[in-house]
């Protein structure tokens, strides 16, 4: 007997194939979430990419926008101190005042030469404690010497212990705010010269900040504070000054045929460079006197033929 109520069951065919077309509906849905996150992605690279070159892009032209400057009243990248430096100088607050070191009981004699003044070039680091001890005790005769037009003096700022200031790169920073003062005010620089070596800062330490270099820099005479300030906050002459160093490392130095520089501060005298004590002003001006005596009489020194005696 047959009953009208028995369940509207699928049958097992029907079944399948609601069951294929649920999974071909997921794996389809599936499939478009991984196209869409793949877009995405390389979406995402390109900006990336397109970022990243546009960086590069924008560095490089900074660099080759910004060109290595050199600062101007030069000559083969020193300073040459005039009489009427000196003069300013001592009417500010930076004259030349030796130390005990560099005094003497009488004055030394001024080299003399045929061929004209001596040539002095001083190579300074301002971190080196023996550049500030030389210029203690031989700036007073130097300025002599300048005065009277028996030597040329010619100061050139290096910068080898820029690695020894904790990471400020003080000695790099000086030589680069001895560069400003050179090109915007030269009249100024012997003043700031002489100020930077006989106030240094210990190797080791921070050394001075921007701020007291541009300060140091008015008091010493600078006018022109705000152009100071932008010249040695920006780095103006970091570059030139890298390139001077590596300059007198390779050699030859200004004046001479072979001699380089090997540490701070050199001092070279017509070509030949000082060995002797650099708080000694004595022993400095016998060899500035002995140069240039052999530039007088030549080298070897003349031998003297004595005078025949009278027969009795």
């Amino acid at each position: 007997m047959s009953s009208d109520e028995t369940p509207n069951v699928p049958t097992t065919s029907h079944s399948r194939a609601a069951v294929r077309e649920k999974a071909q509906q997921v794996n389809a849905q599936q499939s478009r979430s991984r196209i869409m996150r793949r877009v995405i992605i390389a979406v995402a690279a390109i900006v990336v990419v397109g970022a990243a070159g546009g960086a590069v892009a924008w560095t490089v032209g900074s660099a080759v926008s910004k060109p290595s400057l050199s600062p101007s009243n030069l000559n083969d990248g020193g300073v040459i101190v005039t009489k009427a430096d000196l003069a300013s100088a001592r009417a500010g607050s930076s004259t030349p005042s030796p130390t005990a070191a560099g005094e003497s009981a009488s004055p030394t004699p001024d080299p003399t030469s045929s061929s004209g003044p001596v040539d002095i070039h001083v190579y300074v680091d301002y971190l080196s404690p023996g550049a500030g001890d030389f210029e203690r005790a031989n700036a007073k005769q130097l300025a002599t010497w300048v005065d009277g037009d028996a030597a040329t003096v010619t100061y050139h700022p290096v910068a080898l212990l820029t690695a020894n200031s904790n990471g400020t790169k003080y000695s790099l920073r000086a030589a680069s705010a001895a560069a400003c003062v050179a090109s915007r005010q030269p009249g100024v620089f012997y003043a700031f010269n002489h100020a930077l070596l006989i106030d240094q800062p210990k190797q080791d330490t921070d050394g001075k900040s921007d701020k007291e270099l541009i300060q140091l820099a008015v008091d010493s005479g600078v006018k022109d504070a705000e152009g100071m300030q932008g010249c040695v906050e920006d780095g103006t002459y970091d570059s030139w000054v890298k390139d001077v160093t590596q300059r007198a490392v390779d050699g030859p130095l200004p004046g001479s045929k072979k001699e380089a520089l090997s540490g701070a501060p050199t001092i070279v005298v017509n070509g030949q460079v000082y060995a002797g004590s650099l708080t000694d002003a004595a022993e400095f001006s016998q060899f500035v006197l002995s140069v240039a005596s052999d530039s007088y009489y030549g080298s070897p020194s003349p031998t003297v033929t004595p005078s025949p005696t009278a027969t009795p």
